[in-house]
């Protein structure tokens, strides 16, 4: 009984804490708060600009997707809401009704998606978001752990063969020396069963796949961010609701509409799916700006981050002297990785151009976001 009101003591006492982050989260992903902002502030000249609106870009994603993992991590363990997949429908619901009213505002330009390349990609996103959540529950942590590192060599076998990338000896081994320290970090226990490794072979092809597809239809169709997730969103979102119940009754052996909802838990709800508007949207700005790669090798910052708040919201314990040293070794390895493929010869490209189309040739860049109004 003591220890029980001792760990209630500890979360009341977390909560302030938990809700500035959240809140402040929730703030860094609206509409409003854009990479434009960011670029005005920059320095006269291009490469400059271009230095800060890719840091912004990264510092935009990294925010967002711990907020919301902090977010969903308060929702699922505290208030019981387990229906990882209806809350990713929510999510692309929200951001569908934020790209409509840019669209309307006219924020957003007309722009065109083949359907055969939309359906390819909602197949392979959906299957991600799937395959994740089925692995997690397969599988044990330290399995779904590794999945989730292996998806760093896939993405570099299909830049290789789709992109005829070439990587240089110092990248491999930094990208090497990320999974080294992102492995140390998060993987304990290890064991694999038939079903669980079927589920992690599908997520892991399914989410680099994805991946690869934001960043080849950004610049085959000269799409901005807002412009993709404009034609994906509301796909996603119908899929994914209509779906969403069944396999998260599937899971959990729970319906989601005889969950208890009250007010504090429809406002992480709320909360949860207002910061996944800029989740969203900035993995499709920092792969747009990157590749799958560079998005997944220095993505793992998140990881590393996520284990720190966690450690000051939410368990004391999961810190210990082997968390911190794969820590560090991560962290040297996104450093080296930066530092190796920013180099000539460091990733280098092939003698390879995708097939144009009216409209690559007669639009503007792809990279930036649309001209938000002061």
């Amino acid at each position: 009984h003591s220890s029980t009101q001792n760990r209630k003591e500890r979360n009341q006492r977390r909560q302030p804490r938990c809700l500035l982050i959240i809140f402040a989260t929730a703030f860094c992903s609206s509409p409003g708060f854009c990479l434009e902002n960011v670029l005005t502030m920059a320095p006269g000249s291009k490469a400059n600009k271009k230095s800060t609106v890719d840091a912004a870009a990264w510092m935009f994603n990294v925010v967002t997707s711990v907020g919301i993992i902090i977010v969903n991590k308060a929702l699922m363990a505290t208030y019981g809401f387990s229906f990882a997949t209806t809350l990713t429908g929510l999510h692309f619901a929200t951001t569908t009704l934020m790209t409509l009213v840019l669209r309307c505002l006219g924020y957003i330009q007309p722009s065109h998606l083949p359907f055969t390349e939309l359906l390819k990609f909602i197949l392979f996103a959906n299957f991600s978001i799937v395959g994740m959540n089925v692995s997690l529950m397969w599988n044990s942590v330290g399995f779904y752990q590794i999945a989730k590192l292996s998806m760093i060599p896939v993405a570099c076998l299909l830049e290789v063969v789709f992109d005829k990338i070439r990587y240089s000896r110092d990248t491999k081994l930094s990208i090497g020396l990320v999974l080294v320290g992102v492995g140390v970090c998060t993987v304990t226990d290890v064991s694999v069963n038939t079903k669980g490794f079927v589920a992690a072979f599908v997520a892991v092809w399914s989410t680099a796949l994805q991946q690869y597809y934001v960043h080849y239809l950004q610049r085959k169709y000269s799409l901005t961010s807002f412009n993709l997730l404009g034609h994906t969103a509301p796909a996603q979102a119908a899929t994914l609701l209509i779906v969403g119940p069944f396999l998260d009754f599937w899971l959990t052996e729970k319906r989601v509409d005889m969950y208890d909802y009250n007010v504090v838990s429809l406002m992480f709800i709320t909360l949860s799916c207002t910061i996944a508007i800029g989740t969203n949207l900035s993995q499709f700005i920092c792969i747009g700006r990157f590749t799958a790669v560079s998005f997944q090798v220095l993505g793992h910052m998140k990881t590393i981050l996520v284990l720190i708040m966690g450690f000051f919201f939410f368990d004391r314990d999961g810190l210990n002297l082997h968390v911190v040293i794969g820590m560090i070794i991560a962290v040297l390895g996104m450093i080296w990785y930066g530092n190796a493929s920013s180099k000539p010869g460091g990733k280098e490209k092939k003698s390879y151009s995708l097939p144009t189309t009216r409209q690559q040739k007669n639009g503007d860049d792809s990279d930036e976001g649309p001209r938000l109004k002061a």
